[in-house]
């Protein structure tokens, strides 16, 4: 068992379900204290649960409040949580564009925010942002969720170039189509889950979803205190999609 993350603590926003609990399990195995940020805490699995909006810049205040009486620091942030969006550029209207977009990437900024004075003071702090295959790959049907994750990966830059001096190391990870509850939900609606499944499988080189065990573990790296020379980059656990082109096969 490693033990990379003794003594520290972290935060997970979503981390309830989907990638967010499978994150949350990875740096508790790793020996961090973690607590979970989500809207619906009660199935989170961690050493704090804290029902959190991050839209509503008092609830995250007060989450982070929380976790610092409960553990007294705060060294590694993980801005998990975030929401889909499907259509092409008029698929949505002003309200859900401003809706997601608060959620995706104000609720990283909140988050982070809030944390800096605490992250300023710990010997190892990092934050990990969730963006996506869709900040670096154009994706049809995804104009809204693209513009998001693409928002996060460029947000994530500025912030890894605005505190690296402060000791502050700022990544991300970027997945390819994860087996997360929200696919599933995504395949369940279709008018053929197999078939579509099929094809989310098809377009990622090595012909499967990503699991959310993978992301965790890319996670992990990135907010490690072994990886102190990580920062500024968007890490791609997407099975080849973002730089692979493969001939068809049989050709």
């Amino acid at each position: 068992m490693t033990t990379e993350f003794e003594g520290l603590v972290a935060v997970v926003t979503g981390g309830a379900s989907g990638l967010g609990a499978a994150i949350t399990a990875r740096l508790r195995r790793g020996g961090a204290r973690v607590a979970v940020f989500d809207v619906r805490p009660d199935d989170a699995d961690a050493d704090l649960a804290v029902a959190v909006d991050i839209t509503d810049d008092a609830s995250v205040r007060a989450g982070v409040d929380a976790v610092v009486a409960a553990f007294g620091r705060l060294d590694i942030v993980v801005n998990n949580a975030g929401i889909g969006a499907q259509g092409d550029i008029a698929a949505n209207d002003d309200a859900e564009w401003a809706r997601v977009l608060d959620v995706n990437v104000v609720g990283v900024a909140r988050v982070s925010r809030a944390a800096l004075p605490h992250l300023r003071v710990s010997p190892a702090a990092a934050i990990v942002n969730t963006s996506s295959i869709a900040a670096t790959a154009g994706l049809p049907q995804r104009a809204l969720y693209s513009a998001s994750k693409g928002a996060v990966l460029s947000l994530t830059r500025a912030m890894a170039a605005d505190h690296i001096r402060e000791g502050i190391r700022v990544n991300a990870v970027n997945p390819g189509t994860a087996d997360t509850p929200w696919i599933g939900r995504l395949l369940a609606s279709a008018a053929d889950p197999e078939a579509e499944r099929a094809a989310l499988e098809a377009r990622q080189p090595h012909g499967r979803l990503v699991s959310a065990d993978e992301v965790a573990e890319a996670v992990a790296y990135l907010a490690s205190p072994l990886a102190g020379s990580t920062t500024g980059i968007g890490l791609a656990v997407d099975g080849g999609m973002q730089g692979l082109r493969l001939r068809p096969i049989g050709s």
